[in-house]
């Protein structure tokens, strides 16, 4: 299963109101519009809510990746996805580790949201959470969303063959960056917003954070390959040395590290994984020359309309002006 395909962007009818029995039979309607495995389709269907999250999980995944991208020559266009996702490119990582970290994101949210029949809001015996939940607020339900995960992506099978292993390994980055960004939230009650009682709860960082973390890790990502460990009889990825005074063996990538197994076409051209970069536009003082691979800019003026000299209006509204101005847009030559 991959959030990254083209099949899984179809859109899902909407529930709408209707009958209990008729929105079970929408609900597993929806499951079967996923590309999913068996097991995963009978999953779906046990979990009432799980196909609309998945949805958002998608789209959650894919605005992340191209906001992430919008200034590279890869850009997380949906053309040439299907032939990115089949081979070990660094590309291919960051889909793996976004598209994980969105599904573990958005099923955290949506029992906290009340989407998901089957959990609710962060369930774990810590005292303040129940404090928590009795002041009305509801903390983001991480422990069953990891624990669902790894059982939707049967992750207890551990790969065999070097890219079963990297794809796991990016999958997992994914996972520990929504842990990692896990946060406290606490909320004052008392006389005149005094703090007598505090009440805190677990509240997950805006998607943003954790997408501008994984493209952090993409920029430092590490080429490995298989070598076999005779401590424990079966083989690990490993990596090039991280310091120069380490043993001459190669080290094993940390688990936060991105990881590939071969180096990325150059995304210039058209190609079975790419459009190329001819007509995209670029920042003539920033990433021109990098994007546009050599081939040159085009320059060109456009007036563009904005609002300006606004004004509140008592009591309700704002009221501006139309005012006009020339942009120069600057885009790569074919």
């Amino acid at each position: 299963f991959s959030l990254t395909g083209k099949e899984a962007l179809t859109h899902f009818p909407s529930l709408g109101p209707s009958t209990n029995s008729a929105q079970g039979k929408v609900h597993v309607k929806q499951c079967d519009l996923l590309k999913l495995s068996r097991k995963q389709k009978r999953l779906c269907r046990r979990e009432p809510g799980l196909a609309e999250t998945l949805r958002d999980a998608i789209r959650l995944g894919i605005m992340e990746c191209q906001y992430q991208f919008r200034s590279e020559r890869w850009n997380c266009s949906l053309e040439g996805r299907t032939s990115l996702l089949k081979r070990g490119f660094k590309e291919t990582a960051f889909l793996y580790a976004v598209s994980s970290a969105a599904l573990t994101h958005s099923l955290a949210r949506a029992c906290s949201a009340g989407r998901m029949e089957r959990c609710t809001c962060d369930d774990s015996p810590d005292l303040e959470n129940r404090k928590a939940w009795q002041w009305g607020v509801c903390g983001d339900n991480l422990k069953y969303s990891t624990k669902f995960l790894k059982k939707f992506l049967g992750q207890k099978r551990i790969g065999k063959d070097l890219r079963a292993k990297v794809d796991i390994h990016n999958t997992n980055v994914g996972i520990k960056a929504v842990k990692n960004g896990l946060k406290t939230t606490c909320k004052c009650h008392g006389v005149s917003g005094s703090c007598a009682v505090r009440t805190c709860w677990k509240q997950l960082s805006p998607f943003h954070e954790i997408g501008r973390l994984l493209k952090l890790r993409y920029d430092d990502a590490i080429k490995v390959f298989s070598t076999t460990n005779d401590a424990v009889g079966h083989s690990e990825l490993a990596g090039p040395q991280r310091h120069s005074h380490s043993p001459k063996h190669p080290s094993s990538p940390r688990s936060t590290d991105l990881v590939y197994v071969e180096d990325s076409p150059s995304f210039c051209r058209p190609s079975k994984y790419s459009l190329g970069t001819a007509g995209r536009t670029c920042s003539r003082e920033g990433n021109c020359d990098s994007m546009c691979c050599g081939r040159g800019y085009n320059t060109q003026s456009r007036l563009v309309t904005f609002s300006c000299h606004c004004q509140v209006q008592w009591c309700c509204y704002v009221e501006c002006q139309q005012c006009m101005q020339e942009e120069v847009v600057y885009s790569c030559k074919q």
